[in-house]
């Protein structure tokens, strides 16, 4: 599985690559504006940190003239880009032309499976199927991934699965029961990933001994008589 990191702040892009696990980058309107910076130096600065991973750039129109000439500004500025585009009628026309052209997309706010339906036909790179919004309705979000993915590969479609609007680790294990292609999610959730009570207690006994034994890696070789 892919693991993608949802933010709009560089200094989270930076610690996730040093980790060596980070696999791409998206972003949305909010999430820039939150960033106080420009989007296309943000954008631009996510692309130079991660030089082999997808950073997903939003359009903002709602029309499609609009959002097409959004969108081709977006694409034109790295060819790491995948444009972001809303599952809206406009948007999927836009996703049409754009993979006409060779553009990657990244359609969003994806919650039912008929969705994720048009996205596909209309060639989208990525579906990016929200979850944790879908449960904060007392429904299970999970279920249209499910199906999605199902959908994708019975029919042959290219289009790979972003779990989106990840809440906490559990949905990461679901998306992974579910086959889904990618997860997306805030810094703070990819750093419970690695935690565990067991591994602090476990790495806390681990360094006892070892400190209490007195013992170093780099301890001085004793000289044989």
């Amino acid at each position: 599985m892919k693991l993608f990191v949802d933010t709009g702040d560089v200094e989270e892009v930076r610690q996730a690559v040093e980790w060596g696990v980070l696999d791409g980058v998206t972003t949305n309107p909010t999430l820039i504006a939150k960033s106080g910076k420009g989007f296309r130096e943000t954008v631009l600065s996510m692309c130079h940190l991660l030089p082999d991973g997808d950073i997903s750039a939003e359009v903002v129109a709602t029309n499609y003239d609009e959002m097409l000439k959004e969108a081709l500004e977006i694409s034109s500025w790295h060819s790491q880009i995948v444009v972001k585009v809303p599952l809206i009628e406009p948007g999927i026309r836009l996703v049409s032309t754009l993979a006409d052209k060779g553009i990657r997309t990244n359609v969003t706010l994806v919650f039912t499976v008929p969705q994720a339906l048009m996205a596909a036909k209309a060639g989208a790179t990525y579906i990016s199927n929200f979850v944790g919004r879908v449960d904060d309705l007392s429904d299970d979000g999970m279920v249209a991934v499910q199906d999605t993915v199902r959908m994708v590969q019975d029919y042959g479609f290219e289009s790979e699965v972003l779990v989106a609007s990840v809440r906490h680790p559990l949905h990461v294990v679901q998306a992974i029961q579910a086959g889904a292609h990618v997860s997306t999610m805030p810094f703070k959730i990819m750093q419970m990933l690695f935690k565990h009570p067991l591994t602090d207690s476990g790495l806390k006994r681990f360094l006892d001994d070892w400190n209490q034994a007195g013992l170093s890696i780099f301890e001085k070789q004793t000289a044989s008589v």
